[in-house]
C-alpha cells in the first residue's frame, strides 16, 4: 500500500510539472527589477536622452537584472504628486527640480537662492561642499540622492521687454504652485504672480492668464513655452538645479551588487547630464534668439537693481527656508573661501 501511495504521489508531481506555468524555474533564472522613475522632462529632451543611455548602461552592467523605466512629460503629475507617490510606494524615484527636492529637504533651496551662486563654477563648488550633508538629510527623510543635475540658466521669458525688476509689476508672471523663492522675489519688488503647476503653464500662456515665466532655454524649448513668448533676458538671473532621488527602502532592498551597479552608473549618467545640459542650454538660447525670433533683452544697465532685489530676497528667506548660517557657509564655499 505504501508503495502504491508513493507511486501515486510521484506520478502526480511529474504530471504537475507538465502543466503550463507550473514547471520549476531554472536555479539561475533572474527576474528583472524595474525601478519606476518620473520626471517633468518630456520625451526627446536632453534629460531623457541621458536617462535612456543610463538605462541601457545599467541593463548591460547587470545582465538585464536591473533597469529603470522613466515616466516622462509630467505623466505622473507635478512634482508634489511625484514626491507623494514615492512616499507611498507607487513610484520608486524621480528626477526633480529644486522645488521637488525642497518638498523633502527644504534647506536645499539655499543652492538656488538669489545671488548665492553666480556661476557654474561656484555652483559646482557649493554642491561639492554640501553633498554629504544634504545626502544625509535626504536619507533621514527616506530617499537616496543618486546624483545632482542641472536645469540650465534661469532667464525671464516674456511678451514685453523686462530690463529691471520693477518691470515685473506690469506683467503676469508665473509662480510655481509649490515655489517659495520666486514668489518672495516678487514680493520684494512689489509684483504679483499667478500660481500654477508646471502642466498648466503652456495653456495659461496661450490664454494670456500669464505672460512671463522664469525658465532655462532648454526647459522653455522642451516644454514649448518659447512658442508663446517674444522676449528673453540676455543675462541669466539664476542657475536652476535638480537631482535624481530614489526611495531608500527600494534602494536598500536591492542586492549589494545591484546597489553598486546602480550608484556607479548613476554617477556616470549625472556627470554626463550636467555636461550636456550646460552645452545644450547655450545652444538653445542662441537658437531661440536667432532662428525663432525671440528678442534678447539686455539687463546689464540695471545690474545693481537686480543684485539688490536678490540680496533682499535671500535675506528675507534666511531663517524661513534655510538657516542663515547655512547660507553663509554655502556662499563661502561657492567663492572658494
Amino acid at each position: 500500500m505504501r508503495k502504491r501511495n508513493f507511486f501515486f504521489v510521484a506520478l502526480l508531481a511529474a504530471g504537475l510539472t507538465l502543466l503550463p506555468g507550473t514547471a520549476p524555474r531554472p536555479v539561475d533564472a533572474q527576474e528583472t527589477i524595474t525601478l519606476r522613475l518620473a520626471t517633468l522632462a518630456p520625451r526627446g529632451s536632453s534629460w531623457m536622452r541621458v536617462f535612456d543611455a543610463w538605462n541601457n548602461t545599467l541593463r548591460q552592467r547587470t545582465d538585464g537584472r536591473l533597469q529603470i523605466r522613466v515616466y516622462a512629460g509630467g505623466s505622473q503629475g507635478d512634482e508634489r504628486d511625484v514626491v507623494r507617490k514615492i512616499r507611498i510606494g507607487q513610484l520608486d524615484g524621480a528626477a526633480v527640480t529644486s522645488t521637488g527636492l525642497s518638498l523633502i529637504v527644504r534647506p536645499v533651496l539655499v543652492l538656488q537662492a538669489p545671488g548665492v551662486v553666480e556661476s557654474y563654477q561656484q555652483l559646482d563648488r557649493a554642491r561639492s561642499a554640501m553633498n554629504d550633508e544634504f545626502s544625509q538629510q535626504f536619507e533621514a527623510n527616506g530617499v537616496k540622492l543618486m546624483g545632482w543635475g542641472d536645469v540650465g540658466e534661469g532667464r525671464i521669458f516674456s511678451n514685453r521687454p523686462i530690463t529691471r525688476p520693477q518691470d515685473l509689476r506690469s506683467v503676469r508672471p508665473w509662480v510655481w504652485r509649490d515655489d517659495s523663492m520666486f514668489g518672495t522675489f516678487l514680493e520684494v519688488i512689489g509684483a504679483n504672480g499667478v500660481r500654477l503647476g508646471v502642466p498648466e503653464v503652456l495653456p495659461a500662456l496661450s490664454t494670456g492668464q500669464i505672460d512671463t515665466v522664469v525658465a532655462s532655454a532648454t526647459a522653455a524649448s522642451a516644454l514649448q513655452w518659447h512658442t508663446r513668448v517674444t522676449h528673453v533676458t540676455e543675462q541669466a538671473n539664476s542657475f536652476l538645479i535638480g537631482a535624481t532621488i530614489i526611495s531608500k527602502q527600494k534602494f536598500d532592498s536591492l542586492p549589494p551588487d545591484l546597489q553598486t551597479a546602480l550608484q556607479e552608473t548613476s554617477d556616470q549618467a549625472h556627470t554626463a547630464l550636467v555636461r550636456r545640459i550646460r552645452r545644450d542650454d547655450g545652444r538653445y538660447y542662441r537658437a531661440l534668439t536667432t532662428r525663432h525670433g525671440i528678442t534678447a533683452v539686455d539687463t546689464s544697465a540695471h545690474r545693481s537693481e537686480w543684485q539688490d532685489a536678490a540680496r533682499q530676497t535671500r535675506e528675507r528667506l534666511a531663517g524661513r527656508l534655510y538657516p542663515r548660517a547655512l547660507m553663509e557657509r554655502v556662499m563661502a564655499a561657492a567663492r572658494g573661501r
